[in-house]
């Protein structure tokens, strides 16, 4: 019960009622993107659509084996080991040749060509080239260069080839050099009444033969390289390639049942190849057999490598 001081003073109630809702205009519709456009395909050099024609400024052309051997020439003649190990041939050939020639007087020549001296210089500096010939494949897989060699230029058979062409080419170009200065300097050293002047096939044969003869034993060695892919591995068996025919023959020949054999190795043994290319001796044939026979175990060695550069991973 109230009393008439709080009916005077009590605040009034306003009226209940059901609540209101502000007020709605139109539904907003939310802004629509713009449509998506696709963008045309097609090469660099067709102008798209809506935009100005472009043209590459970096030609676009197919790779050839000219390119390759660019590529292998800038490569081996950028390493040392290249520079190192052809200038200790060359010195080896040209250094003892020059040394025997100057050593000798003109009675040594009376039954063998002047051009003799080169054979002994011959002898030590083809261990080089086999040298060289393994490095140029093997010291890619050794630096891991080698994956960006196949990736820059996929065709597998197209880089054997190159390396394969520059550098046998070199060793030719730089072995058969040094050969003709030494038999131009000894021939012109020993002359006169008694000394045995080369002939044109004595001449060919210890110059060029001979040239040919190590190169090939540098892009055996090159193949066996390919196919062990380390470096003193191939160059372990390379120097068994060439120093077991010399050595193993004198062994065989002990045996009546086994003489044959020995005497056929030694006939094609690396320092009997290379004495019959310079005719050490008359009773040697003209080497060139030998030359061929080389030729042949070089070129089954090659397409081995050929077939598992293809097979293999890098």
């Amino acid at each position: 019960m109230t009393t008439p001081y709080q009916q005077q003073y009590q605040a009034p109630v306003p009226p209940q009622g059901p609540p209101q809702m502000p007020p709605q205009g139109p539904p907003q519709m939310p802004p629509q993107a713009a449509p998506h456009q696709p963008v045309p395909s097609g090469p660099p050099s067709q102008p798209y659509a809506g935009v100005g024609p472009y043209t590459s400024p970096i030609p676009v052309r197919q790779t050839h084996l000219g390119n390759a051997l660019a590529s292998e020439w800038t490569k081996i003649k950028s390493v040392r080991s290249t520079i190192w190990t052809l200038g200790v041939m060359v010195a080896l050939v040209a250094g003892i040749g020059l040394l025997v020639s100057a050593s000798t007087s003109d009675s040594d020549y009376e039954t063998v060509p002047t051009t003799l001296p080169g054979f002994f210089g011959t002898l030590l500096g083809q261990l080089c080239i086999v040298t060289l010939g393994v490095l140029v494949v093997t010291s890619e897989y050794g630096t891991g260069m080698i994956r960006t060699t196949l990736t820059a230029s996929p065709q597998r058979s197209r880089v054997l080839t190159a390396k394969a062409l520059v550098f046998f080419t070199l060793s030719f170009t730089t072995t058969t050099i040094a050969l003709v200065l030494v038999a131009l300097a000894s021939t012109g050293m020993h002359g006169g009444a008694g000394v045995q002047e080369p002939t044109s096939d004595q001449f060919l044969g210890a110059t060029v033969g001979a040239g040919l003869y190590v190169s090939l034993l540098g892009l055996l060695s090159l193949a066996v390289g390919s196919m062990l892919r380390h470096s003193a591995g191939a160059i372990t068996t390379m120097l068994g390639v060439v120093l077991l025919p010399a050595i193993l023959p004198a062994f065989l020949m002990m045996s009546d049942s086994l003489r044959d054999l020995g005497e056929k190795m030694q006939e094609y043994s690396s320092p009997q190849s290379l004495a019959a290319l310079f005719r050490l001796d008359e009773s040697l044939n003209s080497g060139w057999p030998q030359l061929w026979a080389l030729a042949g175990v070089t070129a089954g060695a090659m397409i081995a490598a050929y077939v598992l550069l293809e097979k293999r991973d890098v």
